[in-house]
């Protein structure tokens, strides 16, 4: 039986435009986009989860929102659940610590990118949506 993973990823968006993530190169799917975020911790909550691994992984304070997607993805390495909400900077400006890079993207943008599989049902969502400034 497969491993399940519960994660969540944060749809931080500023000025109209969402931040997007590269994985490291020698992270599993490497070098695939995904939305900022990590593994849910015994105990927490999603949003706990969010706010600890965005303050330790880009050194930014968010406030999050609305839920966007809950996907299920059966991956080689294990069964991953992915929840992601809508969020705003409130403190800070995102650092590179995990990732290869970063990109603010605008919604109709966000397919240009190669997704981790498990982030492309938001993508769909997202490019439906409409963010003021």
């Amino acid at each position: 039986m497969k491993k399940e993973i519960f994660v969540v990823g944060a749809v931080i968006i500023e000025n109209g435009k969402i931040l997007c993530a590269q994985r490291g190169p020698d992270k599993s799917l490497p070098l695939k986009w995904e939305f900022p975020g990590g593994k849910i911790e015994k105990g927490e909550t999603p949003q706990e989860a969010l706010l600890r691994e965005i303050k330790e992984e880009m050194h930014c304070e968010i406030e999050i929102g609305e839920q966007v997607e809950y996907t299920v993805y059966d991956y080689d390495f294990g069964v991953v659940h992915l929840t992601t909400f809508i969020c705003k900077l409130i403190e800070g400006v995102p650092v590179l610590t995990e990732h290869a890079s970063i990109k603010w993207m605008s919604p109709s943008e966000l397919i240009t990118l190669d997704w981790a599989p498990a982030d492309v049902p938001a993508i769909g969502k997202l490019a439906e949506m409409s963010f003021v400034g």
